[in-house]
């Protein structure tokens, strides 16, 4: 894996790589060819470039709408999951998360999740968050509601919020910097055979 934050690369990887590595410009191992072209022969597999944002601001809290409650309940983030398309789901994981905070709408039956966020504790120091919202409720501004629940807690709870996301993925992109995010650098991983 290859890293940019601020400005400056890093390589992650076996000594093999490392040495092959060792002479190329950070360009150069930003690009997933170029991953892929040295770890070909151990069965490297490309997962994608993505984007990274941190916070290091709280945001403020949106008005909450009147017609939705919080819940921190796995089950509702399930049900989320459900409501949407299967590559959302997979890229975000939020019912898998530490910690989530689903935004609830009141319908006439029952209470149905609309929007959601969590993250997850790396290193004891970032919180990895990530968003969902229900197709039908999108561009409505209860994402951002939800992430800025999210980024509070993770805040409060003395850690740095970190945003990951695919560099073809708009609409997170956008909420990131509704919330604040500030871009900071790639992540280009390739998985190795075992």
């Amino acid at each position: 894996m290859f890293v940019s934050l601020f400005g400056t690369g890093v390589l992650v990887a076996p000594s093999w790589a490392l040495e092959a590595g060792r002479e190329l410009p950070d360009s150069e191992l930003a690009s997933h060819a170029k991953l892929l072209e040295l770890s070909t022969p151990y069965g490297g597999r490309a997962l994608g470039v993505a984007k990274l944002y941190f916070s290091d601001s709280a945001p403020s809290l949106p008005n909450p709408n009147p017609n939705a409650e919080l819940s921190r309940a796995r089950t509702d983030a399930v049900d989320l999951e459900t409501a949407c398309p299967d590559e959302d789901t997979a890229e975000v994981g939020l019912s898998e998360m530490e910690n989530t905070f689903i935004l609830l709408s009141e319908s006439e039956r029952d209470s149905l999740p609309v929007a959601g966020a969590g993250y997850d504790v790396w290193e004891e120091k970032l919180a990895h968050l990530g968003a969902l919202v229900a197709p039908t409720n999108r561009r409505s501004g209860l994402g951002f509601q939800s992430v800025a629940f999210a980024q509070k807690h993770a805040m409060d709870a003395g850690l740095s919020p970190q945003w990951r996301v695919h560099v073809d993925n708009a609409a997170s992109i956008r909420t990131a910097l509704r919330a604040g995010f500030k871009y900071a650098g790639t992540q280009t991983p390739v998985i190795l055979k075992n």
